[in-house]
């Protein structure tokens, strides 16, 4: 049986929907079996931090997807495991930046090449042009959304 444009795109929502699952399911067992005490959502934090240093609350919202109260919570948590601080800003007082401490930045070491060993595992058969395609495809669904 053929399925239709939107049949195609339903299941397509839903591999993304069980890929991040997957890869969320997969790292949590690793950054258990490290005894590294922090989320996936944590981690998606510190991965944005680990390219760009001291940004603000919303800038780390927008780029995780995440709404600003559960930065705030994501935030405060690794404030507490002593992985980020909160700076004022030298141009805006009421606004504060996001800054990796020097234990984060030796926990980059340890944690970015299994997490790259994970996308490894999930890509091991595919080829560049391959995945450039379907990001392409997958940009061009989001696009169409925003227009709507």
């Amino acid at each position: 049986m053929v399925k239709s444009k939107i049949e195609l795109a339903i299941d397509l929502g839903r591999s993304m929907a069980e890929l991040r699952n997957g890869l969320r399911q997969y790292i949590q067992v690793k950054l258990k079996a490290h005894g590294i005490n922090m989320t996936f959502e944590m981690l998606e934090v510190m991965s944005v931090l680990w390219k760009n240093d001291g940004i603000n609350q919303q800038e780390l919202a927008d780029q995780t997807l995440k709404d600003k109260s559960s930065m705030t919570y994501l935030i405060d948590n690794l404030v507490k495991r002593k992985l980020v601080q909160r700076m004022e800003d030298d141009n805006d007082r009421r606004n504060k930046l996001i800054y990796l401490t020097e234990e984060a930045k030796v926990l980059q070491k340890e944690i970015c090449p299994w997490v790259s060993e994970v996308y490894g595992i999930a890509t091991v058969d595919l080829n560049a042009a391959d995945l450039q395609d379907s990001l392409s495809v997958f940009n061009k669904m989001i696009e169409n959304l925003k227009k709507d």
